[in-house]
């Protein structure tokens, strides 16, 4: 891979119209991206979407839109990290150094637009809300068809990476599809972005039937791209030249993406969840010392706990106080091992054979395990989230079971339709007609099976694009409650 495709400004849907020369307004192709993103409905409605809690109160916890606004920051900074810290650290390397001046620039604007889009294809109530969707279909798949009156043949899903693609929904992917058919104001591309945004979004390049969980590739871990999008991800891959040697590889800029996400979300998710009283700084000390196991004195994240309890100790600084300095020191420090495991790791990146994320072999990989795992110990399990999830589940599978019924009869011929109950099309009428229009634009003649498929990836579209208010309220509405 190089740097010249790597971040190529190319567009599914062409140029972006301008009443002028592009030059007047100093704007790059990636900074157009960016304009592109805030003025995005999609992009807004992540102010009311789950980042940790569902459908909490509190106006001091973060939802999506303010976690994608730390993942964008720190992302153009991890950028600006590498770009100083590369020539010190492999100097044999200077003839294959990443950044130049201008392509530093282009890569900071590209990880900035991705990392506000990173989260955009998330259903509401977070992931959970991701795994209470895909379950529903797997647990339905056999209920989903419909019988042609005529020949009484029933129209049934068919194929593997179909099938596979409605068992595996991901938030990923479904950033992807809306990104590039579903949000339509002035192109058929949905918001024509650049190559090099898009690619980098898509964390997984793989396809349903690929995906293994298990896998030592952290690429084949989730669904990067449905079936049905898999032209335009081919288009942009070949654009950037990710795919290569008849496989797509990660784009470069995704570890740094993916760094960013896992910084933001390990250390400002817990900062939440000690707000929320979920643990003491007691607790959270020896459990973090237990993971860690130091090998001795010097063991970076040893150190990195023992300055929490040097804030602790400073006069007049309260508990809440001492444990967000220490998230930020611990934040910083975390940025810094990443930036330097994008050197380390750099060759393998380029040649599409990294299999890791950045801070593997890092001073602070065993900080970040221990992060991860402190939100399973004091968060995920505790009754507070157990008790929203229930709700949250409750909400999309009701939504689920009004929408995909009305949804599988939707423009079937009234000659091969099953009995339709008389609300089916008021529900349909209350899809966007975004969705509406990008189903009809990409159906196929004489291919039921496929169209089935289609607007079954309808219902997810509506439903993904709804914020935890709106899903609530409309579930509401439709139980008459």
């Amino acid at each position: 891979m190089n740097w010249t495709q790597l971040l190529s400004d190319f567009r599914l849907g062409g140029n972006i119209e301008v009443p002028y020369n592009r030059q007047m307004d100093g704007m790059s192709e990636f900074e157009t991206d960016y304009w592109r993103i805030v003025d995005c409905p999609a992009f807004r409605r992540l102010q009311d979407k789950t980042q940790v809690f569902p459908l909490d109160k509190s106006d001091f916890i973060r939802t999506r839109l303010t976690h994608s606004l730390e993942v964008s920051v720190l992302g153009k900074q991890l950028v600006a990290m590498i770009r100083k810290r590369y020539p010190r650290i492999s100097p044999a390397l200077k003839e294959e150094y990443p950044f130049t001046a201008e392509n530093a620039q282009a890569a900071a604007d590209v990880v900035s637009c991705a990392g506000l889009l990173h989260d955009i294809g998330n259903p509401p109530f977070g992931h959970f809300g991701e795994v209470v969707l895909h379950a529903w279909f797997e647990n339905h798949l056999g209920e989903l068809f419909y019988v042609d009156k005529d020949s009484g043949r029933e129209v049934r899903l068919t194929g593997d990476e179909i099938i596979a693609d409605l068992k595996h929904f991901e938030g990923n992917a479904q950033a992807f599809r809306l990104l590039t058919k579903l949000h339509n104001v002035d192109s058929e591309c949905g918001l024509n972005l650049t190559a090099a945004v898009l690619n980098t979004i898509v964390k997984y390049p793989t396809d349903s039937t690929h995906i293994d969980p298990d896998a030592e590739d952290v690429c084949l871990h989730k669904l990067g791209f449905y079936y049905a999008d898999q032209d335009l991800y081919h288009q942009i891959a070949g654009q950037t030249g990710t795919y290569f040697d008849g496989a797509y590889h990660r784009h470069p800029l995704t570890f740094v993406l993916e760094a960013a996400d896992d910084i933001a979300y390990a250390t400002a998710d817990l900062e939440d969840s000690y707000k929320k009283g979920l643990f003491t700084l007691d607790e959270f000390t020896a459990f973090f010392r237990e993971e860690i196991a130091p090998a001795g004195p010097q063991d970076k994240p040893a150190i990195l706990i023992d300055q929490l309890g040097a804030y602790r100790e400073e006069p007049g600084v309260t508990e809440l106080q001492a444990f967000q300095r220490w998230v930020n020191y611990a934040r910083h420090w975390l940025l810094f091992c990443a930036s330097y495991g994008f050197t380390l790791h750099y060759q393998d990146i380029m040649e599409g054979t990294c299999h890791v994320d950045l801070l593997a072999g890092t001073f602070h990989e065993k900080t970040m395990a221990a992060f991860k795992k402190a939100m399973v110990r004091f968060t995920f399990s505790t009754a507070e989230i157990l008790k929203l999830e229930l709700s949250a589940e409750t909400i999309i599978e009701g939504l689920m079971e009004r929408l995909v019924p009305a949804a599988v009869n939707w423009e079937v011929s009234s000659a091969s339709r099953s009995t339709k109950r008389k609300s089916d099309q008021k529900i349909m009428s209350l899809v966007s007609e975004n969705h509406k229009a990008a189903y009809s634009k990409h159906r196929r003649e004489n291919d039921d099976a496929f169209n089935l498929y289609l607007r079954l990836l309808l219902t997810a579209d509506y439903i993904s694009g709804m914020t935890d208010t709106y899903a609530k309220t409309l579930y509401q509405d439709l139980s008459g409650i």
